[in-house]
């Protein structure tokens, strides 16, 4: 029994079969069946290993709405766990026990960093330290859950705003007032404010030092995914380990990465340091450096200073080098365990290598923090709200189908890594006008490519790098995920189309009550067998109730989405959906010897016989196709 295919015009001729699964529902329309499936998926639980014993629905509960990437309302404050025997204060609480309602919130000078702050959730003695604004709010949360999940509680965040300081403390999380007087909003990479934030965290690490205390520095856009302390512990001579942008590996196994092997800068999105004069001296003269002149980038001056004298190594065995001044001992955390945007997401390092990962870093990403996010999402690494995982009016999926020709046939290339992007991304274009003519968030299917994505000119993949071809690549190396995040006028670009990562509904943090609705939707052609359809189809458009029969089903899942959608009939609505679309996808980068060697994504690509993936030939045809 068949479904029309997804058309909003009279005629049509391929229809769709429902195909059955636990329970079938029967239903007749005029001359043609349709069965539902409806079927129960095995319930899921929020968290894997947790070791608060409050649930994270009320840990991080949030008023959201189904495609908002950046938080504006944080909701209901988190239900407390049992309250601890002996009365507790601010600071030496179990994290995630809020205060008690009612209780009237400490004045901002009770929140300053302090030694008698510190020394309250210090450890043996380490103190694991993030901070950020309120635009960070939900990285911040996500990164104290995976601490916590693992049974790490010595930890302090820095608020550089007052919103979030009030944000985190009734909430539980143990937080310290930076005095920094920052924008609530995304302040963006590279803009003076960001500078301003990189500044901020030199400041933070030279105060901190002199407490005595071991500092384990990190960016709020990093997840730790295994307990990194006792790792650490395994060099206690260091005075400063770092992780870094390296791509290539030097070592196979846990070892510190060989430092004469490592070219690419060190990354101080994570880095351990020790209360050593060696250390206080670098973080002194570091901050007076930035300090001095704001216009350098906090990791290129840390760069600068290391690297001032790199070398000789302290032994043999350590992996341990001298740096800065002669006596600071330096170790470069291995980039495929405290993984980089490109270790972790493109090249799986750590799988090719049979390592377990302790963290993981959004870097080398190409859509902003909407982009670390969505991979943060993609990874199934990141914490959201209930609500995020049942949308209103549903979701809409489907299989994906590429032939193996496409991926792994000859050579890899510019023509043969576009053919199999375009082959995929003529299937989300249905997928997504389909989406937006049923109201419902689209949840996105894998995505595979054979060349990498970066800034500058390469062969496809990184020298010396262990990418495989083809490979599953973020979102964000096709897709502009910022700008399909983005409100766009309505009257001009049509509504938005909400969306969802390839990985939503393997999450653990999926409510079994959506994956319990289901109703699986598969194509047939007219005449096939099972597609018992008179010859009048005029009546089956998609503006007909037909789907919304279903439309308490919480998953519609096609089969396919070839020939799955003909046309708009409706011209005003094909000319903005198509506006909106067409900025949906970015550039490829970039072809050696080319000046631009970028390549513009055409979302539209079939309706041009003659196209090619060629870099502009000339400055007036560089600009994307819209």
């Amino acid at each position: 029994m068949g479904w029309i295919p997804f058309h909003d015009a009279a005629n049509s001729k391929p229809l769709f079969l429902t195909i059955y699964a636990t329970v079938i529902v029967g239903i007749v329309f005029s001359s043609f069946y349709v069965f539902s499936a409806i079927y129960s998926a095995d319930s899921s639980t929020w968290f894997s290993s947790s070791s608060s014993s409050s649930s994270a629905s009320s840990l991080i509960h949030v008023d959201q709405g189904p495609n908002v990437s950046q938080r504006t309302d944080w909701g209901a404050l988190p239900a407390p766990p049992p309250k601890s025997p002996k009365s507790q204060n601010m600071w030496t609480r179990p994290i995630w026990e809020a205060p008690p309602r009612g209780e009237k919130k400490p004045s901002l000078k009770a929140f300053r960093l302090t030694k008698t702050l510190v020394e309250q959730r210090v450890k043996d003695n380490v103190i694991i330290v993030t901070f950020g604004n309120y635009a960070f709010m939900d990285f911040i949360l996500t990164w104290v859950k995976h601490l916590t999940d693992l049974g790490i509680s010595n930890l302090l965040v820095g608020a550089m705003d007052t919103k979030l300081l009030e944000a985190l403390y009734w909430r539980g999380v143990p937080v310290f007032d930076m005095g920094s007087h920052m924008s609530t909003i995304d302040v963006g990479w590279g803009t003076p404010t960001f500078h301003k934030m990189g500044r901020e965290k030199v400041i933070l690490i030279d105060a901190l030092l002199p407490f005595g205390y071991e500092v384990l520095m990190c960016d709020t856009d990093m997840v730790w995914l295994k307990n990194p302390l006792p790792y650490l512990a395994r060099f206690p001579g260091a005075d400063v380990l770092t992780s870094s942008d390296q791509v290539v590996p030097t070592v196979v196994d846990d070892r510190l990465d060989i430092w004469q092997q490592v070219g690419a800068a060190y990354n101080i999105g994570i880095f351990h340091w020790r209360p050593t004069d060696s250390a206080k001296k670098l973080a002194r003269e570091w901050k007076e450096m930035l300090l001095a002149d704001d216009k350098i980038w906090d990791q290129n001056g840390f760069n600068d200073l290391v690297r001032r004298q790199l070398g000789p190594s302290v032994d043999e065995d350590s992996g341990l080098a001298y740096a800065y001044d002669g006596n600071l001992k330096l170790g470069l955390l291995p980039a495929s365990i405290f993984c980089s945007g490109h270790t972790y997401f493109v090249q799986s390092m750590y799988q090719q290598l049979r390592l377990e990962p302790y963290a993981v870093h959004t870097t080398f990403q190409y859509a902003g923090t909407d982009g670390k996010r969505h991979r943060l999402r993609e990874a199934k690494v990141f914490y959201d709200p209930p609500e995020y995982y049942d949308s209103p009016g549903g979701f809409l999926t489907f299989k994906p189908t590429i032939p193996k020709r496409l991926l792994l046939d000859g050579e890899h290339n510019l023509e043969s890594h576009f053919a199999l992007i375009n082959y995929q991304m003529k299937q989300i274009r249905t997928a997504l006008a389909i989406a937006s003519l049923l109201k419902r968030t689209l949840v996105m299917p894998p995505l595979w490519c054979r060349l990498d994505r970066l800034w500058f000119p390469h062969p496809g993949v990184l020298e010396g790098s262990i990418t495989r071809q083809p490979f599953l690549c973020p979102l964000d190396h096709v897709f502009e995920v910022n700008v399909m995040l983005k409100e766009l006028p309505e009257d001009e670009f049509g509504p938005g189309i909400n969306f969802r990562e390839y990985s939503f509904f393997d999450n653990p943090l999926m409510p079994k009550q959506v994956k319990d609705s289901w109703l699986d939707v598969q194509l047939c052609r007219e005449g096939s067998p099972g597609c018992n359809v008179t010859n009048n189809t005029s009546s089956l458009g998609i503006r007909l109730p037909i789907f919304s029969s279903f439309k308490d089903v919480k998953v519609i899942q096609f089969s396919s989405m070839q020939d799955a959608f003909l046309g708009f009939t409706d011209k005003k609505m094909e000319e903005k959906f198509r506006k909106r679309v067409k900025r949906y996808v970015g550039i490829w980068c970039c072809v050696k010897g080319n000046d631009p060697g970028h390549i513009y994504y055409d979302m539209y690509w079939d309706e041009k016989p003659n196209w090619k993936p060629i870099p502009p030939q000339a400055s007036e045809d560089d600009h994307p196709p819209w």
